[in-house]
């Protein structure tokens, strides 16, 4: 889960209105940095304060168990014993494995936690990024395959089948943790409130003080933070989640290559994608889990098949914007957009 933290690629608009607010509606906001990305907590009510700083003591506890770099999380321990023995985890480990793997197989493996290997190879956001020979990357797509991960849940336990298999839940944890953050801020009585993990995972909960909706701009994956957006979306509570090769990404001899791995190819993913964004309804279990999963589905697997993999899910949709600056929405798509900005065409 290393990155290399850059400008948050998306911000969020909101408009709060100037005048003496209630108790009810005292807004607190507080940043931290932490997995590697800079989050930003926004809540309101008498225990708006308290909230926050219980969700950020859980994106630690989490981190601790979900992080590939921390050498004692249970991520670490099971790629440490793979090929040779199960390992006992927490069981919001076993959660987030059994969750990917239900999404690996639906998207037939266009998502799979075991490219941890093709992570480590390419160090993409860290400084030893760059492009591996083809010889290196065949060799790693050996260890690649979500069906050798075992899980024993009688005892809370995973084994990793093939010696020198890794996992990494990057493409996942955050999403998870979103769903967390929430749970906490209902805990905390918090109605109103907006989570954003890093700019690619963000929970609107409730609906604004002034009773508008939430407008989340999505930044132009072409131009830097603040120079220009693709648009804005209106959405009422929801979690988004965007992908795109933008946010972690270097450039060798003219080419981008970025941090979203093909696990078919070892290669970042070259389906003609540049950015994606997965809406999905609050009413939905582990929204934000799924909504991280499925913006990588979508952005390896393209328009077509990832748009039909969107649309044969319940409370789900997306937007999908290609390399040669068009929209693509799943037909489930109702979300308002404003403020489209004239590089961007519709398609559909």
């Amino acid at each position: 889960m290393k990155k290399k933290i850059l400008a948050v690629i998306m911000c969020i608009a909101l408009i709060i209105p100037m005048a003496a607010c209630s108790k009810k509606d005292e807004k607190i906001d507080k940043y931290a940095t932490k997995m590697d990305t800079i989050m930003h907590l926004t809540a309101y009510g008498k225990n708006a304060e308290k909230a926050i700083d219980a969700a950020f003591s859980r994106v630690d506890e989490i981190e601790r168990m979900a992080s590939s770099t921390i050498s004692t999380s249970d991520v670490s321990k099971i790629n440490q014993a793979a090929g040779k023995e199960y390992v006992k985890v927490h069981p919001e480990i076993i959660k987030i494995i059994k969750t990917s793997l239900e999404y690996s197989k639906i998207s037939n493996g266009a998502f799979d936690i075991t490219v941890g290997p093709l992570i480590k190879l390419w160090g993409i956001g860290t400084t030893s990024e760059r492009v591996p020979m083809d010889s290196e990357i065949k060799e790693r797509l050996a260890l690649v395959g979500y069906n050798n991960i075992s899980i024993n849940e009688a005892d809370s336990s995973v084994k990793l089948m093939k010696e020198g298999m890794s996992i990494d839940l990057g493409g996942v944890a955050k999403g998870f943790t979103a769903d967390e953050i929430v749970k906490i801020f209902k805990k905390y009585g918090v109605e109103s409130a907006i989570i954003n993990l890093g700019g690619s995972s963000i929970y609107t909960l409730g609906e604004k003080p002034d009773k508008s909706m939430w407008s989340i701009a999505i930044q132009n994956p072409r131009k830097e933070k603040n120079e220009g957006n693709i648009c804005l979306v209106k959405m009422n509570q929801a979690a988004l989640s965007t992908s795109g090769d933008y946010q972690r990404f270097f450039i060798k001899d003219g080419k981008r290559y970025h941090h979203i791995l093909d696990p078919a190819t070892g290669y970042p993913a070259d389906a003609g994608v540049m950015s994606d964004m997965v809406l999905i309804d609050s009413s939905i279990e582990n929204p934000n889990m799924l909504a991280d999963i499925l913006t990588k589905i979508t952005f390896v697997s393209g328009v077509e098949k990832g748009l039909k993999t969107i649309d044969s899910l319940k409370g789900v949709s997306c937007m999908v914007v290609t390399t040669d600056f068009k929209l693509y929405k799943s037909s489930k798509w109702d979300a308002k957009i404003e403020d489209l900005s004239p590089e961007f065409k519709m398609a559909n």
